[in-house]
């Protein structure tokens, strides 16, 4: 793994891990350490499919069910790109995928950032066609529906945090 990778993926679970506690600590039943491990497994396969081609995720779900069997911490790696159905408009939003997919989209390189910037910097780096920027719109949208969700169920306005130490995010 790059280690620019790793330190993403050390910051993700940071984050996961806030908001799977969060979520314990309002009576969910939530499983912090395989949310903590799901999320420092999240991009396990990046560096091979830079190199190779494939998904990600795909591959990297695949790696982590074949060595652990442990398929909630596979499935958090397999989905943590797109949340793939309609997003839940209950409380079990509060769940293992969403805290990952969340938390990634939180994350520039190793720096918890807002969606807006995070989406931003997307868009310079990899939307290079329409098809990948409608892609990154999608992605975005997604992301700031489950940040709304999140908020709402464990009573924490996301958009404001950094998850490192308690400063808020500046609104630009």
């Amino acid at each position: 793994m790059l280690a620019n990778v790793r330190k993403h993926s050390l910051q993700v679970a940071n984050i996961a891990a806030q908001l799977a506690q969060r979520a314990r600590s309002l009576g969910f039943a939530v499983d912090v350490a395989t949310v903590r491990a799901s999320a420092l497994l999240h991009d396990l396969a990046k560096t091979w499919c830079l190199k190779n081609g494939g998904s990600h995720a795909l591959l990297g779900a695949s790696w982590s069910a074949q060595e652990t069997r442990n398929f909630r911490l596979a499935q958090g790696v397999a989905l943590h790109v797109h949340w793939p159905w309609p997003l839940p408009q209950d409380a079990s939003i509060c769940s293992l995928p969403i805290f990952i997919i969340y938390a990634d989209k939180r994350v520039r390189h190793d720096q918890a950032v807002s969606l807006d910037e995070r989406f931003e910097d997307l868009l310079v780096r990899y939307g290079k066609t329409a098809e990948a920027r409608a892609g990154i719109a999608s992605s975005c949208q997604q992301a700031k529906e489950i940040e709304k969700l999140l908020s709402k169920y464990l009573k924490w306005n996301l958009n404001e945090n950094t998850f490192d130490s308690g400063r808020l995010v500046q609104r630009t």
